[in-house]
């Protein structure tokens, strides 16, 4: 009984050490239909990654009778190339038009992939000169990433840029409302889709994960761009990172978050509390533990926007 016992245990070891040994299996996008013709590619809430080509952010597309719309374009050519799998599994209609959100890598590398296949790209003007500002450090970063599957990747930013800061476009009969946030990235911006009351907000809202401040955000432009979201009254929000959701969850995990770090964190800036103090009372909130990266992001969070308040 004992030779059968330490078989069994050293065949489930093996058995065990085969499967850690495995290699970690590609992320593959699949798209979700939201409403109507309209869908959403949920990505990864983790890191960049050779498994997920960069793509740890969320895209759509909405099909129409002219073809297919989609809201960003992927970190590379090959995440590019797995966003076009992913609409070609809904649709057989080529992809004709590109709408940038941002100007952060995953969000407009894969413009080239897209334009060689005769697709137009529509950005803000604001948005693509962050992309060209940006363009050779983001390939250079990521690199480190990806490695040589970033390979066939070239910076293409639109050649038209819509000079306006909010612009309503009219894509094959589809009406899209294309407006810039600058909240947490420089150059972002939202696509409302007024027939179908969606909303892809880019990079600001976040749920399920806590938003990252980084030192080019603004939580004081966050949450008046919020403000506006909420005036839309969306039915339905594809955030920039995390499940497709409605407004209440929207505004409970990042709406309120960006109140919290203005009415607490900005107000004690401005009354001149010492910044440790601050940041050590706040520590720990409940409200927003359950967030995935609480934990790493949420200290440097209210450092950023103290200091962006204290500035003011």
């Amino acid at each position: 009984m004992k030779s059968l016992a330490a078989s069994i245990a050293f065949s489930v070891a093996v058995f065990v050490a085969f499967l850690v040994a495995l290699p970690a299996l590609a992320y593959e996008p699949k798209a979700e239909r939201v409403v109507d013709n309209v869908y959403a590619i949920i990505g990864p809430l983790g890191q960049r990654s050779p498994d997920n080509d960069g793509l740890n952010a969320n895209y759509g597309f909405i099909v129409n009778g002219s073809g297919v719309i989609l809201i960003d374009a992927g970190a590379s050519a090959l995440g590019a190339e797995k966003i076009a799998r992913a609409i070609g599994a809904v649709t057989d209609k080529p992809v004709r038009w590109v709408v940038n959100t941002g100007s952060q890598d995953h969000r407009w590398l894969g413009n080239a992939y897209f334009a060689a296949r005769g697709a137009d790209i529509i950005a803000l003007a604001r948005t693509a000169a962050t992309q060209s500002q940006y363009a050779e450090q983001q390939m250079v970063s990521l690199k480190g990433f990806l490695g040589d599957r970033l390979d066939g990747t070239t910076p293409l930013t639109t050649a038209k840029p819509v000079q306006r800061d909010t612009a309503a476009l009219e894509l094959g009969g589809e009406t899209l409302v294309l407006a810039y946030t600058d909240a947490h990235y420089p150059g972002d911006a939202w696509v409302w889709l007024p027939r179908q009351k969606v909303l892809f907000t880019g990079d600001l809202v976040y749920v399920d994960r806590l938003m990252g401040v980084l030192p080019w955000s603004s939580v004081s432009k966050g949450r008046q761009a919020f403000q506006r979201l909420v005036d839309l009254a969306p039915e339905r929000i594809v955030p920039g990172h995390g499940r497709v959701c409605d407004l209440a969850k929207a505004r409970a995990e990042s709406g309120d978050y960006y109140d919290f770090l203005a009415d607490k964190i900005g107000a004690a800036a401005l009354d001149m509390a010492p910044m440790d103090e601050t940041l050590n009372q706040y520590a720990d909130l409940a409200q927003f533990r359950h967030l995935r990266n609480y934990d790493s992001l949420h200290r440097a969070n209210m450092n950023r926007a103290f200091t962006e308040f204290e500035a003011q």
